[in-house]
């Protein structure tokens, strides 16, 4: 089917809106006008600069898993969200929503089965977050990172579980090696390329303990850190062979097929870039104090399968740091070619078909509804 109209949804943080957008400009291409619905924040409005799509602000909650009386506030924006999506929904009558998760999507979810339009969901972590758990049962279908996530989800009956893997933004697959030592400034240094990614969460314990061992790490690596916003070191600024930068926004595919090894928390989005583009790894989860255990699951189940090294944030320290990663470059080599065995799918592909899929199952009823007789 056709689709001329569909809306996306998704946000709190930047993996839910980045693997959102290469299926947005698959869209777009093909001539079909997209709607996304995101928080009043304005977080998902900045990462979709540049392109042609529609942005809708409606009220969203986040429920934190300790005590908070944010909490209470968060709860009683919800039910005002729900109604706002109803009603934009109804106004722009998108033929489908594809949502990918995050606590800012779960009104539009409601709203779109409140207007009966159906919802695509996907699903990046092994096992399905608070907000997808949620919106699951409203949704005609689940698109997953990985076919092990099918035995995590608590499906109603007649729903599809498709793996279609989370999408690389095509600049990723186009990164060059050459090109991003150019960007980095290191093109004559003559050493392997060290990059470690905190992410937008969760970086500072990482930042610390990089820093701690960068003496042993610089004897043997140019080391290029992604630090996160406000984390950049004015210390270790002028410090030859070290280049921190706050974000990439610019150039990322490049930074990375810069790379010859990769330090990283475990979050599905990086760990997707990190298997596709065959990039040897260390991961360092975030623990279940600071999350729910979603990096450490996906970090398992990556090393189960030989594609990760896995360090415990309980056992980071600059020696363990060093020994990890002396025994990851031992056997880069190897580590590498279990990569190749990385089924790699066109992830775009398959959810824009999953989203012709549910928006012509649905007309068809409609349709069958108004027929003479029902």
């Amino acid at each position: 089917m056709s689709l001329k109209c569909v809306a996306v949804t998704g946000g709190g943080t930047a993996g839910h809106v980045l693997p959102a957008v290469p299926v947005m400009e698959r869209l777009l291409a093909q001539g079909c006008a997209v709607h996304f619905v995101g928080s009043a924040s304005g977080l998902e409005r900045s990462l979709l600069q540049g392109l042609p799509v529609a942005y809708h602000a409606v009220q969203s909650g986040k429920l934190r898993r300790h005590f908070s009386m944010r909490n209470l506030v968060d709860v009683g924006r919800v039910p005002v969200g729900v109604a706002q999506a109803w009603r934009l929904l109804r106004r722009i009558g998108p033929q489908v929503v594809f949502s990918k998760g995050g606590f800012a999507a779960f009104p539009a979810v409601l709203g779109a089965w409140l207007n009966r339009i159906p919802v695509v969901a996907h699903e990046s972590d092994l096992t399905p977050g608070l907000a997808n758990r949620l919106s699951m049962p409203f949704a005609a279908s689940l698109c997953v990172n990985f076919e092990a996530t099918a035995a995590h989800a608590a499906r109603r009956k007649g729903q599809r579980t498709v793996a279609t893997g989370t999408p690389l933004r095509q600049e990723l697959a186009a990164g060059c090696a050459r090109r991003g030592r150019r960007l980095l400034g290191i093109e004559r240094a003559g050493k392997p390329v060290l990059l470690v990614v905190g992410g937008s969460s969760g970086a500072a314990s990482l930042n610390a303990v990089v820093r701690s061992a960068l003496g042993g790490l610089l004897e043997r690596y140019v080391v290029v850190h992604v630090c996160g916003p406000g984390q950049a070191s004015a210390e270790h600024e002028a410090t030859p062979g070290y280049v921190q930068r706050e974000y990439v926004r610019e150039g990322w595919g490049d930074t990375i097929a810069a790379a010859d090894l990769v330090v990283s928390r475990a979050g599905a989005n990086a760990l997707c870039e990190w298997l596709a583009l065959g990039k040897p790894h260390l991961l360092v989860p975030l623990p279940r104090t600071a999350s729910r255990g979603d990096q450490i699951e996906n970090a398992a189940f990556a090393a189960g399968k030989g594609w990760s090294q896995v360090l415990a944030e309980e056992a980071l320290c600059a020696e363990t740091l060093l020994a990890e990663l002396a025994r990851l470059a031992n056997q880069a080599a190897a580590v590498r070619r279990r990569l190749r065995t990385f089924a790699s799918r066109d992830s775009v592909a398959l959810i824009v078909r999953e989203l012709e899929r549910a928006a012509g199952i649905a007309t068809a009823n409609a349709q069958a509804a108004c027929a003479p007789g029902h």
